[in-house]
């Protein structure tokens, strides 16, 4: 199947489930107690990540966080990226560096598709083309937020994986069976990716990760 075919479908499904999902910080998110107050607390993972993944999503939150809001001055927030463009010369080709190789090279641990992962890729370049331009620049960059933008991709895309994977481990556990996704869009989520299969080795695809699900619940 020709990889321009696959990114085709992959871009709808994943749009799909993005357009209404928009959370306010990588890392944090907001909720109100009991006492009706907001308070902020830790993004929670996604259910049904393996934890390879899961941990992998909350390295990329924590560095996406520092980089892109870790400050505030005047309501404004902005991280360590703005901070390190400033510097004369060098500092929007080290932001573009830092971007790749601390959020994005992490992130693809992860067995992401070719195509997020051009995406993911492109913000980055965007932030880092926006930099140098003179006097605006970096305001550009700062509100931007490209490495925010991907944590937010990437934990939308795992937050898919996750419940795929727990959809075929209901049916496997003898449960009504439920809508999933095709088989050619189950090649792009990777349901169960990084799952430890019977021999204790990580999955490496949606099917493995299917079988680990089924040997779960027969365990169970």
């Amino acid at each position: 199947m020709s990889s321009s075919y696959m990114q085709n479908i992959g871009t709808k499904l994943f749009a799909k489930h993005i357009q209404q999902y928009t959370p306010q910080d990588p890392m944090y998110e907001m909720y109100t107690d009991e006492r009706g107050r907001q308070k902020r607390r830790k993004r929670t993972i996604p259910p049904g990540l393996s934890q390879r993944d899961a941990k992998i999503l909350k390295s990329v939150q924590r560095r996406a966080h520092y980089l892109d809001r870790s400050f505030s001055v005047c309501g404004l927030r902005f991280g360590w990226a703005v901070v390190i463009g400033l510097i004369p010369g060098i500092g929007d080709f080290a932001d573009l560096i830092l971007s790749y190789y601390v959020v994005l090279r992490k992130a693809r641990q992860a067995e992401l598709p070719e195509w997020l992962v051009r995406r993911m890729l492109l913000n980055c370049i965007i932030s880092a083309t926006a930099g140098f331009v003179p006097g605006v620049g970096d305001v550009v960059v700062g509100m931007y937020k490209a490495n925010f933008r991907n944590a937010q991709l990437l934990e939308e895309f795992l937050r898919i994986r996750g419940e795929e994977f727990l959809k075929a481990q209901a049916e496997a556990q003898g449960g009504a069976q439920v809508a999933k996704l095709p088989e050619r869009d189950a090649e792009q989520v990777k349901p169960g990716a990084g799952m430890e299969t019977a021999t204790g080795h990580p999955s490496t695809s949606s099917t493995s990760g299917a079988k680990t699900g089924k040997r779960k619940a027969m365990e169970n």
